[in-house]
């Protein structure tokens, strides 16, 4: 059956898709242009979704684009996951670039992909969604553009903006009378020059930047509160996340083989004179850096202990032990970060709002949060399939499918749960959207495979050019 668009034009009516005889879906708003939002509209269109994307900056790429105003990116920054575990099935990266590419490479990559599946058309660029609020089961969301705000009717909202953008910056016990400042304000390692610097954290960012550090400052210091495990990025001259084959281990033996490669390969963190890790490896994720190993190893960079005061360009550490510094740099982290929604609409508990799978809100069947969601080895392709399933939803809810009101109902009973498969993730505002890669993965899987169960086929070309209507 042909599914016709419903008469309309961009002067103020609205465009929308007519599913079935009975059924006209609105257009969906979906909030960011990096790998997410991308693939977000990648699905959504392939499902015959009418939407509107919005990006703040003036290209796709999001975090990986470090010319945009929302990037945390600094130029020595590369995947540290391989380039094969990591790309969307449906469009490999090219032979040519980095088994662990740079960020100039993953930005050329997304923008590659948004042109191979005609994405850019699908957004309004130099668009910042200023706020999304509920009126009725239709979301009226206020953009600004150019110094002009408008407020439009959409049918449903997937918010895919990142979770990397916003700094967690704890306060220091004291006042320091040098240079402060987070990880996501450093880009080049030319400010270290010749200046004494101490690193707060060691997330993978803090140990790229403290590796830069090592070759231009006069001193690198590392103050850490636990301990971490660390991987080598290769072994035997392969990636080492590619290691490991088809077969799917218990996760108690995942975590043993993995903490004995890092013992062989690397040793311990405690013969570095790092701290002992008072957990199991993946509770927390792993540093995917040897580099920060061989430094320490070399006395290039110093390891301290915890921050106990501050004063004037003095720290002194809680073993007693102080030093002077010119920098601070705080690798400390992210919080997620919605501003332009209410944060009850979100359910939000502690660190994160609590969601079906990290994506269905419980009672809204038309608000998803994509891409709130990191495991040891998920890549794009993990987030991708997230999309497709959201678009499934979507498509099948408006249909009135069975699948659908099996999920509605599932998602509103389980929405407390988290995909864990067992593991003990650490109560940390950065681990508190981590999920089990295979348990996280087989839910999708299941899900898709029933949402797809009672699909009805239709005209992908319906899926041109949805204008919402300008609120009242």
């Amino acid at each position: 059956m042909s599914t016709p668009l419903v008469p309309g034009t961009r002067k103020g009516f609205q465009w929308r898709i007519q599913l079935s005889e009975k059924r006209i879906m609105k257009p969906y708003a979906v909030i960011g242009a990096g790998p997410m939002g991308l693939c977000t509209v990648r699905n959504l269109i392939k499902h015959g979704i009418p939407c509107v994307g919005f990006e703040i900056h003036s290209e796709v790429g999001g975090l990986w684009d470090i010319d945009s105003p929302t990037s945390t990116m600094y130029e020595s920054a590369h995947l540290i996951s391989s380039k094969r575990m990591t790309e969307f099935a449906e469009f490999p990266m090219g032979d040519d670039v980095a088994l662990f590419p740079h960020h100039r490479e993953m930005k050329a990559y997304f923008q590659a992909y948004a042109r191979e599946f005609d994405l850019y058309r699908h957004y309004e660029f130099e668009t910042e969604v200023v706020r999304c609020e509920r009126e009725g089961d239709d979301w009226h969301i206020t953009t600004r553009s150019q110094g002009q705000e408008q407020t439009r009717v959409f049918g449903g909202l997937l918010i895919a903006n990142g979770t990397l953008h916003h700094p967690n910056m704890p306060k220091l016990p004291g006042e320091f009378s040098g240079e402060l400042l987070h990880s996501a304000d450093y880009r080049d390692p030319a400010i270290f020059e010749g200046k004494r610097v101490l690193l707060v954290g060691c997330g993978n960012s803090g140990a790229d930047i403290a590796v830069d550090a090592a070759h231009r400052a006069k001193d690198v210091d590392i103050s850490l509160r636990r301990g971490y495990y660390f991987l080598p990025k290769f072994i035997g001259g392969k990636a080492t996340d590619a290691l490991g084959g088809k077969i799917k281990l218990p996760r108690f033996i995942q975590q043993r083989i993995s903490a004995a490669i890092s013992k062989l390969m690397l040793g311990t963190p405690e013969q570095y004179g790092l701290p002992k890790p008072d957990y199991k490896m993946f509770e927390s994720h792993p540093v995917i850096n040897s580099l920060i190993l061989h430094h320490i190893g070399h006395g290039d960079i110093h390891v301290r202990k915890d921050i106990a005061a501050v004063e004037g360009s003095s720290v002194t550490f809680v073993d007693g032990t102080s030093a002077d510094y010119d920098m601070i740099v705080m690798a400390t982290g992210y919080k997620l970060h919605y501003p332009f929604i209410d944060r009850a609409h979100l359910n939000w508990e502690s660190f994160a709002p609590r969601m079906y799978l990290n994506v269905f809100h419980p009672e809204y069947d038309n608000l998803f949060l994509m891409g709130m969601v990191e495991a040891a080895g998920l890549g794009w392709e993990g987030r991708n399939r997230q999309a497709e399933m959201v678009a499934l939803y979507i498509r099948q809810l408006a249909e009135g499918a069975g699948s659908a009101r099996e999920l509605q109902s599932v998602k509103q009973a389980q929405a407390g749960q988290r995909a864990d498969g067992g593991m003990k993730y650490l109560n940390l505002e950065r681990m508190a959207y981590y999920v089990h890669k295979d348990t996280y993965l087989n839910a999708m899987a299941e899900h898709t495979e029933d949402l797809r169960k009672d699909y009805k086929s239709f005209d992908a070309a319906v899926s041109l050019d949805a204008t919402p209507i300008p609120a009242k």
